[in-house]
Protein backbone atom coordinates (compact mmCIF):
# COMPACT_ATOMS: atom_id res chain seq x y z
CA UNK A 1 0.00 0.00 0.00
CA UNK A 2 1.18 3.31 -0.73
CA UNK A 3 2.26 5.85 2.01
CA UNK A 4 -0.86 8.25 3.11
CA UNK A 5 -1.08 11.77 1.67
CA UNK A 6 -2.13 12.80 5.47
CA UNK A 7 -1.50 10.55 8.49
CA UNK A 8 -2.48 11.38 12.10
CA UNK A 9 -1.21 9.55 14.87
CA UNK A 10 -2.08 9.64 18.51
CA UNK A 11 -3.17 13.23 18.48
CA UNK A 12 -4.02 14.46 22.02
CA UNK A 13 -5.81 17.68 22.97
CA UNK A 14 -7.45 18.81 26.55
CA UNK A 15 -8.97 22.00 27.53
CA UNK A 16 -8.64 21.86 30.94
CA UNK A 17 -10.64 18.69 32.27
CA UNK A 18 -12.18 18.32 28.69
CA UNK A 19 -10.75 15.83 26.31
CA UNK A 20 -11.58 17.29 22.84
CA UNK A 21 -9.08 15.20 20.88
CA UNK A 22 -8.09 11.83 22.91
CA UNK A 23 -5.68 9.76 20.75
CA UNK A 24 -7.04 9.98 17.87
CA UNK A 25 -5.23 8.29 14.83
CA UNK A 26 -6.40 8.38 10.79
CA UNK A 27 -5.72 8.70 7.63
CA UNK A 28 -6.06 10.14 3.93
CA UNK A 29 -5.03 8.05 1.13
CA UNK A 30 -4.42 9.06 -2.82
CA UNK A 31 -8.25 9.48 -4.76
CA UNK A 32 -10.82 9.00 -1.58
CA UNK A 33 -12.75 10.97 0.25
CA UNK A 34 -12.94 9.73 4.16
CA UNK A 35 -15.75 11.52 5.97
CA UNK A 36 -15.50 12.10 9.78
CA UNK A 37 -18.66 12.63 11.33
CA UNK A 38 -19.83 12.94 14.82
CA UNK A 39 -22.32 14.61 17.10
CA UNK A 40 -22.03 18.46 18.23
CA UNK A 41 -19.35 18.45 20.47
CA UNK A 42 -17.62 15.32 19.23
CA UNK A 43 -14.34 17.52 18.81
CA UNK A 44 -14.26 16.94 14.58
CA UNK A 45 -13.61 20.88 14.60
CA UNK A 46 -10.81 20.72 16.54
CA UNK A 47 -8.78 18.19 15.17
CA UNK A 48 -9.41 19.96 11.92
CA UNK A 49 -7.64 22.83 13.07
CA UNK A 50 -4.89 20.56 14.49
CA UNK A 51 -4.16 18.97 11.16
CA UNK A 52 -4.63 22.45 9.72
CA UNK A 53 -1.94 23.98 12.14
CA UNK A 54 -4.39 26.79 13.27
CA UNK A 55 -3.58 24.64 17.19
CA UNK A 56 -1.02 22.78 18.15
CA UNK A 57 -1.91 19.30 19.75
CA UNK A 58 -0.63 18.54 22.85
CA UNK A 59 0.97 15.32 22.19
CA UNK A 60 0.83 13.18 18.57
CA UNK A 61 1.70 14.22 15.17
CA UNK A 62 0.77 14.99 12.23
CA UNK A 63 2.64 13.67 8.40
CA UNK A 64 1.56 15.23 5.11
CA UNK A 65 3.15 13.84 2.37
CA UNK A 66 5.19 11.95 4.39
CA UNK A 67 6.64 14.89 6.40
CA UNK A 68 6.13 15.55 9.91
CA UNK A 69 4.51 18.76 10.05
CA UNK A 70 3.32 19.04 13.46
CA UNK A 71 5.38 22.14 14.01
CA UNK A 72 4.44 23.77 10.96
CA UNK A 73 2.08 26.95 10.87
CA UNK A 74 -0.74 26.85 8.80
CA UNK A 75 0.46 28.60 6.11
CA UNK A 76 3.71 26.28 5.33
CA UNK A 77 1.04 23.96 5.86
CA UNK A 78 -0.91 25.37 2.85
CA UNK A 79 1.91 26.01 1.10
CA UNK A 80 2.88 22.46 1.05
CA UNK A 81 -0.53 21.94 -0.29
CA UNK A 82 -2.86 21.34 2.68
CA UNK A 83 -5.84 23.11 1.31
CA UNK A 84 -8.78 24.59 3.86
CA UNK A 85 -12.65 25.39 3.14
CA UNK A 86 -14.28 26.66 6.34
CA UNK A 87 -17.74 25.91 7.94
CA UNK A 88 -18.39 29.73 7.83
CA UNK A 89 -17.13 31.70 4.79
CA UNK A 90 -14.07 33.51 4.45
CA UNK A 91 -14.33 35.04 1.48
CA UNK A 92 -14.04 39.09 0.63
CA UNK A 93 -17.86 39.41 0.03
CA UNK A 94 -17.00 43.16 -1.24
CA UNK A 95 -14.54 42.10 -4.04
CA UNK A 96 -15.26 40.05 -7.33
CA UNK A 97 -15.16 36.10 -8.06
CA UNK A 98 -11.66 36.70 -9.76
CA UNK A 99 -10.48 39.20 -7.41
CA UNK A 100 -10.75 36.67 -4.44
CA UNK A 101 -9.24 33.91 -6.64
CA UNK A 102 -6.04 36.83 -7.39
CA UNK A 103 -5.79 37.29 -3.99
CA UNK A 104 -5.52 33.79 -3.48
CA UNK A 105 -3.23 33.13 -6.13
CA UNK A 106 -1.16 35.60 -4.12
CA UNK A 107 -1.26 34.39 -0.55
CA UNK A 108 0.00 30.80 -2.21
CA UNK A 109 2.75 32.67 -3.47
CA UNK A 110 3.52 33.48 -0.33
CA UNK A 111 5.13 36.61 -1.64
CA UNK A 112 5.12 40.29 0.19
CA UNK A 113 1.84 42.82 0.35
CA UNK A 114 1.43 44.13 -2.93
CA UNK A 115 -0.98 47.20 -4.05
CA UNK A 116 -4.30 45.35 -5.00
CA UNK A 117 -4.48 47.61 -9.06
CA UNK A 118 -0.78 46.14 -9.62
CA UNK A 119 -2.12 42.22 -8.62
CA UNK A 120 -4.79 42.54 -10.75
CA UNK A 121 -2.26 42.76 -13.93
CA UNK A 122 -0.03 40.30 -13.03
CA UNK A 123 -0.52 38.33 -15.72
CA UNK A 124 0.53 34.56 -13.59
CA UNK A 125 -1.84 35.13 -11.02
CA UNK A 126 -4.77 35.99 -13.76
CA UNK A 127 -3.95 32.64 -15.16
CA UNK A 128 -4.13 30.46 -11.93
CA UNK A 129 -7.39 32.62 -10.93
CA UNK A 130 -8.92 31.58 -14.21
CA UNK A 131 -7.48 28.20 -14.44
CA UNK A 132 -9.36 27.62 -10.73
CA UNK A 133 -12.75 29.55 -11.88
CA UNK A 134 -12.77 26.86 -15.09
CA UNK A 135 -12.66 24.00 -12.47
CA UNK A 136 -15.38 24.55 -10.49
CA UNK A 137 -17.73 25.67 -13.25
CA UNK A 138 -17.71 30.02 -12.40
CA UNK A 139 -16.38 31.43 -15.75
CA UNK A 140 -19.01 33.13 -16.62
CA UNK A 141 -19.36 34.63 -13.03
CA UNK A 142 -15.87 36.37 -12.85
CA UNK A 143 -16.85 40.11 -12.36
CA UNK A 144 -19.76 39.13 -9.74
CA UNK A 145 -18.98 40.74 -6.43
CA UNK A 146 -19.01 37.42 -3.97
CA UNK A 147 -22.19 39.17 -2.22
CA UNK A 148 -24.48 38.84 -5.34
CA UNK A 149 -23.40 35.07 -5.46
CA UNK A 150 -25.65 32.12 -4.27
CA UNK A 151 -24.70 30.04 -1.05
CA UNK A 152 -23.77 27.00 -3.07
CA UNK A 153 -21.45 29.04 -5.28
CA UNK A 154 -19.99 30.74 -2.43
CA UNK A 155 -19.28 27.22 -1.46
CA UNK A 156 -17.58 26.55 -5.26
CA UNK A 157 -15.64 29.46 -4.90
CA UNK A 158 -13.57 28.96 -0.95
CA UNK A 159 -13.14 25.58 -3.01
CA UNK A 160 -11.28 27.20 -6.07
CA UNK A 161 -9.98 29.42 -3.63
CA UNK A 162 -8.47 26.18 -2.20
CA UNK A 163 -7.51 25.09 -5.67
CA UNK A 164 -5.04 28.30 -6.62
CA UNK A 165 -2.90 26.38 -3.81
CA UNK A 166 -2.24 23.18 -6.16
CA UNK A 167 -3.76 21.09 -3.50
CA UNK A 168 -2.55 17.78 -2.47
CA UNK A 169 -5.35 17.74 -0.30
CA UNK A 170 -8.50 19.28 0.67
CA UNK A 171 -9.63 19.46 4.60
CA UNK A 172 -13.58 20.32 4.16
CA UNK A 173 -15.77 21.87 6.99
CA UNK A 174 -19.21 21.54 6.14
CA UNK A 175 -19.33 22.07 2.71
CA UNK A 176 -23.05 21.62 2.94
CA UNK A 177 -23.94 23.82 5.49
CA UNK A 178 -26.52 26.33 4.51
CA UNK A 179 -27.41 24.31 1.30
CA UNK A 180 -30.97 23.19 0.40
CA UNK A 181 -31.62 20.01 -0.96
CA UNK A 182 -30.76 20.69 -4.19
CA UNK A 183 -27.71 22.64 -3.19
CA UNK A 184 -26.40 19.58 -1.57
CA UNK A 185 -26.85 17.57 -4.44
CA UNK A 186 -25.58 20.04 -6.84
CA UNK A 187 -22.30 20.52 -4.28
CA UNK A 188 -21.93 16.11 -3.82
CA UNK A 189 -21.97 15.88 -7.49
CA UNK A 190 -19.45 18.63 -7.10
CA UNK A 191 -17.22 17.03 -4.81
CA UNK A 192 -17.66 13.75 -6.40
CA UNK A 193 -15.36 14.50 -8.94
CA UNK A 194 -13.18 16.92 -7.43
CA UNK A 195 -11.06 13.59 -5.30
CA UNK A 196 -9.71 13.36 -9.12
CA UNK A 197 -7.53 16.57 -8.13
CA UNK A 198 -6.88 15.56 -4.27
CA UNK A 199 -8.19 13.79 -2.05
CA UNK A 200 -10.74 14.91 0.53
CA UNK A 201 -10.58 14.64 3.93
CA UNK A 202 -14.84 15.54 4.40
CA UNK A 203 -16.39 17.01 7.84
CA UNK A 204 -20.17 16.53 7.34
CA UNK A 205 -23.57 16.59 9.55
CA UNK A 206 -25.64 16.08 6.09
CA UNK A 207 -25.53 12.09 5.73
CA UNK A 208 -27.31 11.46 2.73
CA UNK A 209 -24.04 13.19 1.36
CA UNK A 210 -21.32 11.41 3.48
CA UNK A 211 -23.11 7.71 2.17
CA UNK A 212 -23.14 8.91 -1.17
CA UNK A 213 -19.30 10.09 -1.33
CA UNK A 214 -17.15 8.46 0.93
CA UNK A 215 -14.69 5.80 0.64
CA UNK A 216 -14.40 5.65 4.13
CA UNK A 217 -15.79 7.09 7.10
CA UNK A 218 -14.46 7.48 10.78
CA UNK A 219 -16.72 8.25 13.36
CA UNK A 220 -15.72 10.93 16.35
CA UNK A 221 -17.63 10.54 19.14
CA UNK A 222 -16.14 12.43 23.08
CA UNK A 223 -12.99 12.56 20.98
CA UNK A 224 -12.30 9.40 20.12
CA UNK A 225 -12.57 7.95 17.10
CA UNK A 226 -14.79 4.44 17.42
CA UNK A 227 -14.88 3.52 13.87
CA UNK A 228 -13.24 3.73 10.72
CA UNK A 229 -14.64 1.73 7.60
CA UNK A 230 -16.61 1.40 4.61
CA UNK A 231 -19.80 3.33 4.32
CA UNK A 232 -21.58 -0.35 4.35
CA UNK A 233 -19.18 -1.56 7.50
CA UNK A 234 -20.27 1.83 9.44
CA UNK A 235 -24.25 1.32 8.95
CA UNK A 236 -23.77 -2.02 10.12
CA UNK A 237 -21.83 -1.25 13.34
CA UNK A 238 -23.74 -1.45 16.33
CA UNK A 239 -21.75 0.73 18.51
CA UNK A 240 -21.75 3.43 15.96
CA UNK A 241 -24.89 3.08 15.91
CA UNK A 242 -25.98 3.33 19.07
CA UNK A 243 -23.51 6.31 19.76
CA UNK A 244 -24.54 8.38 16.76
CA UNK A 245 -26.55 7.10 13.93
CA UNK A 246 -29.52 5.96 15.99
CA UNK A 247 -30.00 9.26 17.33
CA UNK A 248 -32.95 10.85 16.04
CA UNK A 249 -31.09 14.15 15.60
CA UNK A 250 -28.62 13.44 13.18
CA UNK A 251 -26.92 17.29 13.43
Amino acid sequence: MTEPVLEIRDIRKAFGALKASDGISLDLREGEIHALIGPNGAGKSTLIQQIAGGLRPDSGTVHFLGEDVTALPAAARARMGLARTFQISSLAMEHTVLQNLVLGALGARGGVFRFFRPVMKDGALLEAAREAMAAVGLEELARTRVADLSHGQRRQLEVAVALVLKPRAFLMDEPMAGLGLEGSRQMTRFLDGLRAEAPILLVEHDMDAVFALADRISVLVYGRVIATGTPREIRADSEVRRAYLGEEDMA
